[in-house]
């Protein structure tokens, strides 16, 4: 291996527990932020080497990363902070592995920087995490299964448990996309719709669990995989009862800017890490079902995680080691499907957690 692996993000919540992950499997990643005494403290910790650098500065990024070298980033909101490490990834003809959750952003990385990155030779993974790898994974899965007559998969995300499931950054990222478009896949066709805006129950631990709409991965990888699908629809069920008011908000204008500063001031007061008691009885759910053109249900396939801050830092050290070691196939914006193979996967977040139930 004659690359590295340079993280940036090792001293926030989630780049953290990527950081330990990696080290557990073996790695030692370049550590890559602005604070220099926390970075130093954090690479004597874990023995891994330390540079200053500045992830939102395009020439910053690019002195740190080569062809060979796979960057990682768990620094969000990634429509305000994930631009520079993409384009210096792209510029350089690297692999970049992130950890973005926003439908903005996934755009951004499939239908523009996805055809100068196939120009530059560089690998894009995206949304390498409990977003979206999961359901990429499963709705994957589940057309296997159905086979040829596949005209439409839907797939939900869902949490179980209680208590401060959410880090800080998590929470200002979903203030960032309230308002933004989403996206669908509708006769085939990847179309831009406003976040909630569609309503659909699953059945999930055996009760109806509601899910809205959002923009993720899997309109971008399943269509790969299966050209004949007519629809994609992701369905995101964290909100529980308040799904249908979270459906019918999204009729509405988008929220003013004031309120969302207001909110973003807001979660600036919260602790930075979700409670340790509440992670450690919650379980991420992903459930897939593909159906012919007449609604016919043909497949259904279901995964179980632990925590999702868990089963991210556990996907996205699985893929950068992957990346390093084995190489991604083909270039561009790609899914992990496509980059590493469904069963190859499949066995990488198996070791992540994630399994049948």
């Amino acid at each position: 291996m004659s690359g590295r692996i340079v993280l940036f993000g090792a001293t926030g919540y989630t780049g953290g527990r990527t950081a330990e992950v990696l080290v557990g499997r073996g790695v030692r990643p370049v550590l890559a932020g602005r604070d220099a005494a926390r970075l130093a403290a954090l690479g004597e910790r874990l023995g891994c080497p330390t540079v200053t650098a500045d992830v939102t500065d395009v020439a910053s990024v690019s002195a740190l990363v080569g062809p060979d070298d796979v960057l990682v980033t768990t620094v969000g909101p990634f429509t305000r902070l994930g631009g520079a490490a993409l384009a210096a990834a792209v510029s350089a003809g690297a692999t970049c592995v992130d950890s973005a959750g926003e439908p903005p952003f996934l755009r951004e990385v499939f239908e523009l920087q996805g055809p100068a990155a196939e120009r530059s030779g560089a690998r894009l993974l995206t949304a390498f995490g409990h977003d979206y790898v999961p359901g990429v994974l499963a709705g994957a899965l589940a057309l296997r299964e159905a086979g040829e007559r596949a005209a439409r998969v839907d797939v939900g995300y869902f949490l179980s448990g209680r208590g401060r499931l959410f880090s800080r950054g998590t929470v200002k990222s979903l203030i960032g996309i309230a308002g933004t478009p989403g996206h669908t896949v509708r006769h085939g066709t990847l179309t831009t719709e406003k976040a909630g805006a569609r309503l659909r129950t699953y059945e999930v631990d055996g009760r109806p669990w509601p899910g809205v709409s959002i923009g993720g991965v899997e309109h971008f990888a399943l269509p790969r995989l299966h050209p004949g699908l007519r629809t994609v629809d992701v369905h995101l069920g964290w909100f529980g009862a308040l799904s249908e008011v979270v459906h019918r908000t999204s009729r509405l204008p988008g929220p003013p800017a004031p309120l969302l500063a207001g909110l973003g001031r807001l979660a600036d007061r919260l602790p930075r890490a979700p409670s340790a008691e509440a992670l450690a009885g919650c379980r991420s759910h992903v459930v897939a079902e593909v159906f012919d053109e007449y609604g016919t249900l043909l497949a259904r396939t279901r995964r179980t995680a632990p925590d999702p801050y868990a089963l991210t830092a556990d996907l996205l050290a699985w893929g950068a080691s992957r990346a390093l070691s084995h190489g991604v196939a083909g270039v561009g914006a790609l899914d992990p499907v496509g980059a590493f193979g469904l069963d190859a996967l499949a066995d990488g977040a198996a070791s992540a957690g994630l399994t049948s139930p």
